[in-house]
């Protein structure tokens, strides 16, 4: 089976992180299929289409970044007439060197559905939309523009199938009369290397939360976190919190854990880690410690639980789907006070908690599971078409 994958967001020349759980969903899938990425760029840097090929682990991929000018007026305009010519330029690459695709898999709407769309009258193929996005949750909405909800609507009723990567998600999009009838969820995947560490806990130092983010203070609320922690430290000294990951409101929240005059032996910032040493940091921990206002899935749970270290966390992406009792806690939304109280028993009772359970649970994140789940989905879809 060929499956080609167009997306709003993927890893790029100037970003390696933009949308890598797309690049993992096509890795996964490589597993069962033949893969092809095309993905488009508008670059202020070229002045002509500049076509890039490569392979990523069996994956291959098609880059056409696209020149634009940045004049206020004509910017919209030569985006939109760039991005539709970028497309069938990378699409005439595709069929050259990968042949007519199967099946597409349209991550991340709006655009990447309009050409979905576009291929299947055209040539018959049938698509899929998998969605990402936070916009449609109503902590962030951002679902909005007549011309938007038109050609969004369109496309997913066009679709074989619409996949959520969270409950949650799905059923904000439900809110808006988006794929009620062909709705299913698919899993993020998490690198094989995260069920592969064992726990590595030092029984010498003391009790370990982890925090992993963007720092992006509007849906991480991590300040909440460091007030809980001042107010833990009212109480007990037998802790530590180590926070990893940079983003745009890093510098503010170091700042803010200063002015609590939190201890540096007891929170520690880390910074930005390679994916080896953020595993690394779960292995040496003894819990995950998240406070988000909302998320459209969370990565960082299931790796988390691919270690096998439970999670304390509010009830956001697919916390709903997957917290139990056996793997985490759960944690009153905006309760700080609620949030000192479970840290401080989750150090009390972090021995109830059995790691290799945890991974088991987990194994639903891995490459083979969630590549088959698709691929099955793929084959459903040509079924019905």
């Amino acid at each position: 089976m060929k499956v080609l994958f167009l997306s709003a967001w993927y890893p790029h020349r100037y970003d390696a992180m933009s949308g890598l759980f797309v690049r993992k969903h096509a890795e996964a899938v490589s597993r069962f299929a033949d893969v092809c990425v095309l993905y488009l760029f508008a670059d202020e840097n070229v002045r002509q289409f500049d076509v890039v090929e490569q392979v990523t682990d069996s994956v291959r991929e098609i880059y056409v970044y696209y020149p634009f000018t940045n004049k206020p007026v004509l910017r919209p305009l030569t985006k939109a007439i760039g991005y539709v010519r970028a497309f069938w330029r990378g699409f005439a690459v595709v069929r050259q060197k990968f042949g007519l695709p199967d099946v597409v898999q349209a991550n991340v709407l709006t655009r990447s559905g309009v050409l979905a769309h576009k291929l299947k009258r055209k040539f018959g193929i049938p698509y899929i939309i998998v969605e990402h996005w936070s916009r449609y949750l109503p902590q962030n909405f951002n679902y909005k523009g007549f011309a938007r909800k038109m050609l969004t609507k369109r496309s997913v009723a066009n679709a074989s199938y619409v996949l959520a990567v969270s409950g949650k998600l799905r059923e904000a999009m439900r809110g808006f009369g988006l794929g009620k009838n062909n709705f299913q969820l698919i899993d993020n995947v998490v690198d094989d290397f995260f069920f592969a560490a064992r726990k590595n806990i030092d029984s010498e130092r003391k009790f370990r939360f982890l925090h992993v983010s963007c720092f992006d203070e509007r849906p991480k609320n991590v300040k909440g976190i460091l007030r809980a922690v001042k107010e833990l430290l009212r109480q007990r000294s037998d802790f530590e919190l180590v926070l990893v990951g940079t983003g745009i409101d890093w510098q503010e929240v170091v700042r803010y854990a200063k002015e609590l005059e939190l201890p540096n032996n007891v929170v520690r910032f880390v910074g930005e880690q390679t994916p080896a040493e953020v595993c690394r940091y779960f292995v040496e921990s003894d819990a995950l410690v998240m406070f988000s206002r909302y998320e459209t899935a969370g990565i960082t749970f299931c790796e988390s639980w691919a270690t096998g270290t439970p999670v304390i966390s509010t009830s956001v992406g697919i916390i709903p789907d997957c917290l139990s009792d056996t793997n985490g806690v759960l944690v009153a939304m905006e309760d700080e006070s609620d949030l000192c109280a479970k840290m401080s028993w989750m150090i009390d009772n972090h021995k109830h908690f059995n790691s290799d359970k945890i991974r088991q649970t987990a194994q639903r994140f891995t490459y083979e599971n969630v590549g088959k789940r698709l691929y099955d989905i793929y084959c459903q879809a040509l079924k019905n078409s």
